[in-house]
C-alpha cells in the first residue's frame, strides 16, 4: 500500500497518534507531514509505504486554516490550552478595524518560532525549554501571510481565515493580531482546511482509519502533482530504476533549482530527479516497484 492518505485529525489527539492508530490498522510504514497540535483539526497527510520517500517535496507546500482568536488573555503556550501569563482590556472591534490589521499581515515577514514548538536550539527542542520554565533566544524565520481575514465574532472573539506559507505559525500570528488590536489574545480554535493541494473534501476518518478503510488514498503521481511530468520509455525506466546516470541524459533541458518526476510507459512513477543551477538532472528517489511496472 503505497500513496498519501489524507485524515481529518479530531481535537485530542497528537499526530504522532494517529501515525500509531495507521500503522496498527494497516501493517504499512507510515509518516505524517506538518504536525499539528493536539487542540486543532484538520488536514493531516499521511505517507504510507513508498509514499514515505515524497514527504521532502510535499513538506514546503502553503497551508491554509480557520479558526478563532479570544482576546484579553495571552498564554505561554499561545493556545487556549496554555497558562494564562498576561491579561489586557478588550477594545470594541468593528470590521473597518480588523480590515486595517489584516491588510497589514499580509506579505513577506520574519516571524519568531514560539518557545512552544518543535524547533531545535543546540540540537534540542524549544519545547523542552519551555516545560522546563527556560526562554532561549530564537532565530526569526523568513514567512509569507497570502490571505488573511479577521471577522468580529461577538465579544472577544475574532474568526479568521488565513493562507500562509510553510514555517508560519499560527499561534504567533494569532498573538500578533491581538497586539495591534491593541490586547493580548491566544488561538482558541484552529482548523486546517488545505495542506498545499490537499483538503478535507478527500479526508478520511479515524474512524475510517481504526477500520482500515482508505478510500481517497492517492498514488504517488497524483500527490506529486505539482511536479512537472517527464515521460519515458521503458529502457530508461529500467535504467532509471537501478539510479543509472544514462538514463539522465536524454531527458529534456532543466530549468535552474527544478524538480521533476518521470513517468514510465505504463503511467507508473519511476523517479524524481531535481536540478541544480547548473541545470543537471541528478536522482533525488526512485522507487522500488517501478521496474515491475515498466
Amino acid at each position: 500500500m503505497d500513496g498519501v492518505l489524507i485524515v481529518d485529525k479530531p481535537e485530542g489527539l497528537t499526530s504522532a497518534d494517529v501515525v500509531r492508530i495507521a500503522k496498527r490498522s494497516l501493517r504499512v510504514k507510515v509518516g505524517h507531514l506538518g504536525t499539528l497540535d493536539p487542540f486543532a483539526t484538520g488536514v493531516l497527510p499521511l505517507c504510507l509505504g513508498e509514499g514515505t520517500k515524497i514527504a521532502q517535496f510535499l513538506n514546503v507546500a502553503d497551508k491554509m486554516y480557520t479558526g478563532r482568536i479570544r482576546l484579553g488573555t495571552d498564554t505561554d503556550s499561545g493556545d487556549r490550552t496554555g497558562q494564562v501569563i498576561r491579561r489586557a482590556p478588550v477594545p470594541e472591534i468593528d470590521a473597518t478595524r480588523t480590515g486595517v490589521v489584516a491588510r497589514r499581515s499580509i506579505g513577506e515577514q520574519l516571524q519568531t518560532p514560539p518557545m512552544y514548538s518543535a524547533v531545535k536550539q543546540g540540537g534540542i527542542p524549544l519545547y523542552k525549554f519551555a516545560r522546563a520554565g527556560k526562554e532561549v533566544e530564537r532565530t526569526p524565520r523568513a514567512i509569507t501571510v497570502y490571505r488573511l481575514e479577521l471577522h468580529p465574532s461577538g465579544a472577544g472573539a475574532i474568526d479568521f481565515e488565513v493562507h500562509c506559507s510553510k514555517g508560519t505559525y499560527v499561534r504567533v500570528l494569532a498573538q500578533e493580531v491581538a497586539a495591534a488590536l491593541g490586547s493580548a489574545g491566544h488561538l482558541e480554535s484552529l482548523r486546517r482546511t488545505a495542506f498545499g493541494g490537499f483538503t478535507l473534501r478527500e479526508a478520511s476518518t479515524i474512524a475510517d482509519l481504526e477500520a482500515g478503510r482508505c478510500h481517497g488514498l492517492l498514488d504517488l503521481r497524483v500527490a506529486l502533482g505539482h511536479l512537472r511530468e517527464i515521460a519515458i520509455d521503458a529502457g530508461c525506466a529500467r535504467r532509471a530504476c537501478q539510479g543509472q546516470e544514462a538514463a539522465l541524459r536524454d531527458l529534456p533541458p532543466a530549468t535552474p533549482e527544478e524538480t521533476a518526476k518521470l513517468i514510465g510507459p505504463t503511467g507508473n512513477l519511476v523517479a524524481v530527479v531535481s536540478a541544480g543551477d547548473q541545470r543537471r538532472w541528478r536522482f533525488e528517489r526512485v522507487f522500488a516497484g517501478a521496474a515491475a511496472s515498466s
